[in-house]
């Protein structure tokens, strides 16, 4: 709400994908410097519309202003609405039923302790006794007044439109004409729209999602079941690395510890071997639950062969001693052109990486 260690990384088995790689590729169009055709699936496609257009439109209105993507505006609406979810979008933008905060009354109740007296006469709050946040971007009705902009052409400027208040949030984040493509500067703007520590790092943790799951490394000459479990991998970008989580379902919460002392019970995600079960079981393969053990499946690829000779889908090994599978710690999905699928370590999330980023490269299996 605005208001002013290369670790072992598959661990034994434990007993809603953030974005689905078929819903990644939409139309090509300007989207702030990510890919082309970057989503996710739990973004509605008009909201999804509405952030790109605002970045389309920011320079506009702060020439001076850089780095604004989709998944900024995506990582804020997501913490302060869920992208509107729930709600009727129409076609100009307009967002039905409206989309109202708890009333800041200072009664305590929704976490108010300070009263803002009322500053619309109830035009974009509905109430004229006090001030409560409003539209997918939460704007209290005294900041929208000073920062709301138009941004579906119909010369209104309203934060229940998706358009407007998608275009409202980039120029509230840009200020003066930040550069946020600098981390310290994309913090101090989102402390800006919120002062808590806790809602930054939240809002953080969403854009680095949406980021990693916008990039689209293309899959031309990929086809049949090695596309169906690429594209399963891929799907799952921007989901969070959990010691011991993930199964033939999708992310599940880890367990505790990893080599490094890093537990998986409070996070919902992959580890590497959890990752490659996924995404060889939506092509009807079961996968052992480990590395070391997959490194048994399908036709072994020599290392000594070098990574010129994997193949898209193929599973990629990395060892402690090269040459003996009981000593591998790792595996990935190679996707070709020298890049894999990777679920690396705790503190990152499922992305993409060189198949040079592990050390200790095993070889790999064939088992598509």
């Amino acid at each position: 709400m605005v208001l002013l260690f290369a670790a072992v990384c598959c661990a034994a088995p434990v007993g809603n994908a953030i974005s689905a790689y078929a819903a990644l590729k939409n139309s090509a169009q300007n989207d702030g410097g990510i890919a082309e055709g970057g989503s996710a699936a739990d973004i509605p496609a008009r909201m999804l519309t509405s952030y790109k257009k605002a970045v389309q439109q920011t320079g506009q209105h702060v020439p001076a202003c850089r780095g604004m993507r989709w998944p900024v505006l995506a990582g804020i609406a997501k913490v302060e609405s869920n992208h509107a979810t729930g709600r009727g979008i129409a076609a100009n933008g307009d967002i039905r039923p409206r989309i109202y905060g708890v009333l800041l009354n200072g009664s305590g109740a929704g976490g108010n302790t300070t009263a803002f007296p009322d500053t619309d006469g109830g035009r974009w709050d509905g109430t004229a006794q006090g001030e409560r946040a409003v539209g997918p971007f939460q704007f209290l009705p005294s900041t929208w007044q000073s920062t709301g902009a138009d941004g579906n052409g119909d010369q209104v400027a309203d934060p229940h439109n998706a358009d407007d208040a998608a275009l409202g949030a980039a120029i509230y984040l840009c200020g003066n004409g930040r550069d946020l493509t600098q981390r310290t500067q994309l913090t101090a703007a989102l402390y800006q729209y919120n002062h808590s520590s806790a809602y930054v790092a939240n809002v953080l943790g969403w854009i680095d999602q949406y980021t990693a799951a916008a990039r689209d490394p293309g899959l031309t000459g990929v086809s049949g079941t090695a596309r169906t479990v690429i594209e399963a991998a891929l799907s799952q970008q921007g989901v969070p690395y959990s010691w011991g989580g993930g199964n033939t379902q999708g992310p599940s919460y880890g367990i505790c510890c990893s080599p490094s002392g890093k537990s998986g019970t409070t996070i919902k995600g992959f580890d590497c071997s959890g990752l490659t079960t996924y995404a060889y079981a939506r092509a009807g393969i079961a996968l052992p639950r480990t590395a070391a053990a997959q490194a048994g499946a399908g036709q072994r690829i020599p290392a000594s062969l070098g990574t010129g000779a994997l193949e898209p889908g193929d599973l990629v090994f990395y060892a402690y001693e090269p040459g003996r599978d009981s000593t591998i710690y790792h595996v990935g999905i190679y996707l070709g052109s020298g890049q894999m699928i990777n679920a690396a370590r705790p503190g990152t999330v499922v992305r993409l990486d060189a198949v040079s980023a592990m050390s200790g490269y095993a070889g790999g299996a064939r088992l598509l």
